[in-house]
């Protein structure tokens, strides 16, 4: 059977853009559809009054890997954002990463040596492997932070209780006896100049796309467009649900353009108290520093709340629930996609898991490598 294209490409995300470059680099043809009606997927921003805003939460690239830098550089200029989140309690404001600025906020410790006492005394009790991200979390910063900073926030994030949520989210967060504010420990960080948007059309330049077009509503009609299917949507939904769905997080964003140049000072602050219903604000123009492409200052600013809620159809999946039950079902969906001989199931969603930007690329990348070769 003769198609027109050799692959097709669902979804114009991160993962569905550098397959789709990379295929097209080796001379094949490509179509690439989404059923938003814009490309690029979660990294999508839009220009509002000159700020980029980032559509779908705050995405800052951060990576130790230079493969990735030296590949996504070439798609676009980053700028030198440093992610300095700000944590507020209540109206008390701490240093997130968990620092030194932290640790003399909540305790009025001022060395090193101080601070690591005073975690060391309010770990005592957490002797055995940490069982869940409570235990995880008072052995790493002590049960203060932990009651401030952590527990009203993750569970407002996740929608569970912190003792029923798995140990190794907290690990993703940095602890230091230092006074370095960088969220990330990351090489190479930044934010692309332009937006993202920029960034995935330029990777997407000579290919073929499709936009408010639903794979899933005319899937055999789209399968007989191409040989092989990248499929970057969810895999519970490829397959209809038939073993069951999925878990996910989702966020629901409030996004107000306001008439002052300037209303938290930093990009992100993170509301940890349980009884603020949003999770964290984000003010977009400090991801290029107040400024538009000349140079010159913005005279207004544009801030989004974000909510987190469960998921359910016919919402945006965002975070998948990485524990054991959804791990289980996972693996047997991810048995069904192993017999799909012409899809290729990629990205946060096509693998259920909980990948940054770098990772995305770099997956994508590793499956060119093994397909295109």
């Amino acid at each position: 059977m003769d198609f027109m294209y050799d692959y097709l490409v669902v979804g114009s995300g991160l993962y569905g853009a550098v397959f789709a470059h990379e295929a097209r680099a080796t001379g094949k043809k490509v179509l690439v559809i989404d059923k938003r009606p814009h490309i690029a997927g979660n990294v999508y921003t839009e220009s509002i009054e000159n700020i980029h805003v980032h559509k779908y939460g705050a995405h800052i690239f951060h990576t130790n890997n230079k493969r990735v830098w030296n590949y996504i550089t070439q798609f676009a200029e980053f700028n030198r954002f440093t992610n300095s989140p700000v944590a507020n309690y209540k109206g008390e404001l701490y240093s997130l990463p968990f620092n030194m600025y932290t640790f003399n906020r909540m305790w009025g410790v001022v060395t090193p040596q101080e601070a690591e006492a005073k975690i060391n005394e309010q770990r005592a009790g957490i002797g055995h492997e940490p069982r869940n991200l409570e235990e995880q979390a008072i052995s790493l910063v002590g049960r203060d932070i932990f009651e401030k900073l952590v527990r009203g926030y993750t569970e407002k994030q996740w929608g569970r209780d912190c003792k029923d949520l798995p140990a190794f989210i907290m690990k993703r967060l940095p602890v230091r006896l230092t006074f370095d504010n960088n969220y990330f420990n990351a090489l190479y960080q930044g934010i692309p100049v332009g937006g993202y948007t920029k960034l995935i059309e330029n990777l997407l330049e000579g290919i073929e796309v499709r936009l408010n077009t639903d794979y899933l509503e005319h899937k055999s009609e789209m399968d007989a467009l191409a040989e092989k299917v990248v499929y970057t949507g969810a895999i519970d939904a490829y397959f209809h649900y038939s073993l069951g769905c999925l878990e996910y997080r989702s966020v629901r964003f409030e996004t107000e353009v306001l008439d002052t140049d300037n209303f938290q000072g930093n990009a992100a602050v993170n509301y940890t108290d349980r009884e603020t219903p949003w999770t964290r604000i984000i003010e977009h123009k400090w991801f290029e520093f107040g400024k538009d492409a000349d140079g010159n200052d913005l005279p207004k600013t544009v801030i989004s709340r974000e909510y987190s809620s469960e998921w359910k159809p016919g919402d945006e999946p965002y975070y998948p629930v990485n524990d054991e039950k959804n791990g289980l079902l996972y693996r047997r969906y991810k048995e069904l996609a192993d017999r799909e001989e012409k899809v290729i199931f990629g990205g946060r969603l096509g693998e259920y898991r909980y990948y940054d930007m770098d990772q995305v690329i770099a997956a994508a990348l590793d499956r060119c490598e093994e397909m295109l070769a």
